[in-house]
Parts: C-alpha cells; structure tokens; sequence
C-alpha cells in the first residue's frame, strides 16, 4: 500500500533517465540528481522534454513500474508497462456490463450520485466559512439546482439523461466556482472552465491536478486487475482511460478543486509563477509545477475515516480503495458500488 503512494515525478526540462543496477538515475546537464532504487516506486511521470533510456523502460516494466509521459500541459501522451496483470473473468465482466447500455447507466449513476454529492459539499462549505466574502444567494441557488438532480438521480434514466444531468450540474458548479476564490481574486480570475489548452491560470491549475488525479487512478484500477479504458459514464474512445475518468469524478471536488483553491487561498501560487504564450494558452513554470506536485503529494498522506468501509485511509489510498470496491461490485460481490462521499 505505500509502495502505490510513491511516484516519480519528472518536471525539469532536457532530463534524462535511465538504469544503474537497480536503482533509477535521473540526469540533467549530464550530472546525476537523484538515485532511487526501483522496489521504492510505482510509477514515474515524465512532463515535457524528458528522455528515458530504453534499458530502463525495460526494466521498469519487468518490476511493474509504469512510466508515463505527458505534455508540458499535463497532456497525456502514452505510457509504458508490462504485461497486464489482473482476473480475466473480471474484465470479461466489465466488457459484459460495458456493452450493456442500460446497465452501463446503472453504473454512471453511482460515479454521478458521488461527483454531485461532493460538489454540493463543497459549495455548501465555502458559504458556511466565507459567507461575508461570496456571493451567497448565487452560490446557494446552485447548491438547491445540485439537490434537485440528486433527487431526480433516485428513478432510473437513460444514459443521455445522466449525461444531461452531469452536463448541466457542472456548469452550474463551475458558474459560482470564482465565488470560492477568497483572495488574490484580482490576479485568479474564473469564468469557465477551459481544457485543452487552458485559458485561465485556475484552468491551469485545475487540468494539471486532474491530470496526475487520472494517472493514479489508472494505476490503480490497473492493480486490481480492472481494464482502465473501459467505461460506463464515460464510453470507449481510443487512447481515452474512460473507467478511469469515470472514478475520477467522485474526486474532482473532493480532492483536486480543493487543492487548487487551497494553493491560491493561502498564496502558494501566485500570477508570476505562470507562462503566457502566443496563442492565448497558459503553461506552469517549472517550479511551480514542483510546488503544486509537493501539495499534491503531501494531501495525499493526509488521513481520512473511508465512509463505506469505516477505516482510517490515507487520502493517496482512496483511488485504490474504490478500484477495489468497484471490482468486488462487478464480481457481484456487492448489490451496488458505493461511490466515495465526503462530509
């Protein structure tokens, strides 16, 4: 379980990794800055500009460690592992259920009963600790919208409908999100949200973190022996980890909103630490990259009560504790997923 925690991340522009026995070497300028030996890992993220030797990818794969690239924009790209593991008869069930639109539904409807439960949270907690700084009649007009979809989600609907109901709950959401920025609010201005590229610094901000947030719930669903690009809200598309798109909207608020309000909030970033292209797009600098990826990390040793299960989990656990709860809910081992919920 600690093992799983552990990932490197690799920001620094023109590094260079590769094999030393067994340990992984990270070059720059043709100096080696850090030395780690590989059982300490789970996986390496590369950001940008950043080569690996092709002795290491071989070595990485035999011990289970996946690497993986993105752009400098959190982008992913591709990533490289060994021969998938996991229950075949687990995800022939997925393909089974996948297949199945109604039953896909069924399912979408757990990962929505989750991302709206948390998203209303959310709101609900920014008007009781800064009502004087918000606008509250807005922000609680959304929070009543969100409990009316979360009524509606009580009847079975068709996948379209779901996707509706998602559809419109996020920009409703995302419409009073600017509220819950207390301070440097001259400087982190938000509209809507923008992905690909970002055109805001707190679209910057949000894309980056939801993208390490993919990254480990694919590792995750990966270790549990579930197919990630297997979805049910989310559908196939080639290149696209639909399944793990799916799991990620339980946490979006929870865990990646949070984070990114707390960082502008408190002045961990601010408006210099951001690179404004040509082409009305915003990239991080590189140390403000290493600033985020350390808040990042360090929620995640945070510890929480895991509602479903009742334990005490690190909040780094939480993807694979789901993973976990949603294989067992395929294998039939549970009458439904229990989506993460947070109070």
């Amino acid at each position: 379980m600690k093992k799983y925690l552990n990932t490197l991340f690799v920001t620094t522009q023109g590094a260079y990794l590769s094999k030393d026995g067994e340990c992984i070497l990270v070059n720059i300028e043709r100096e080696v800055k850090l030395r780690l030996p590989v059982h300490t890992i789970s996986g390496i993220v590369c950001f940008g500009n950043i080569t690996c030797s092709s002795f290491l990818m071989g070595f990485c794969a035999e011990r289970n460690v996946s690497i993986s690239f993105l752009t400098e924009y959190g982008k992913f790209l591709a990533k490289v592992q060994g021969p998938v593991s996991g229950n075949v008869l687990l995800r022939k069930e997925q393909y089974r259920r996948s297949d199945d639109i109604e039953e896909s539904a069924k399912i979408a409807r757990f990962f929505l009963i989750g991302k709206l439960n948390n998203s209303k949270t959310l709101l609900q907690k920014s008007v009781r600790e800064h009502s004087e700084k918000i606008d509250n009649r807005a922000v609680n007009n959304s929070i009543e919208i969100i409990s009316s979809a979360l009524k509606h989600l009580k009847i079975n609907l068709t996948l379209n409908q779901l996707r509706g109901i998602e559809g419109e709950c996020a920009s409703v959401y995302f419409k009073v999100f600017d509220n819950l920025i207390i301070t440097q609010k001259e400087d982190f201005i938000f509209s809507e949200r923008s992905k690909h590229p970002p055109k805001d610094e707190v679209n910057c901000l949000l894309s980056f973190v939801y993208t390490l947030m993919t990254h480990d719930i694919r590792s995750a669903l990966e270790c549990v022996g579930l197919d990630p690009a297997v979805g049910f809200l989310h559908r196939d598309r080639p290149g696209r980890p639909s399944l793990a798109l799916d799991i990620i909207e339980e946490f979006r608020s929870f865990l990646g909103d949070r984070l990114v309000l707390s960082l502008i909030n408190l002045k961990q970033v601010k408006k210099s630490d951001f690179i404004y292209s040509d082409f009305s797009s915003i990239l991080m600098k590189d140390e403000t990259r290493k600033i985020v990826l350390t808040a990042y990390q360090n929620r995640k040793q945070e510890e929480i009560i895991h509602p479903f299960i009742g334990e005490k989990v690190k909040i780094g656990i939480l993807f694979y504790v789901q993973a976990l709860l949603f294989a067992r809910y395929i294998r039939e081992d549970l009458d439904g997923y229990p989506p993460f919920i947070f109070r």
